[in-house]
């Protein structure tokens, strides 16, 4: 499982397809900034 997997996300982007690994609006909705919220909270209690 690797890039010439098509049915992973990697070899979705190495193929240049799209599907439910790989949705097209994946690069809007994914933000860095809610799990790193999480995070402190975690490691403080």
């Amino acid at each position: 499982m690797g890039r010439g997997d098509a049915r992973t996300r990697k070899g979705k982007i190495f193929k240049g397809s799209y599907g439910k690994t790989r949705p097209h609006k994946a690069k809007k909705s994914a933000g860095t900034a809610q799990p790193a919220a999480k995070a402190p909270g975690r490691r403080s209690s």
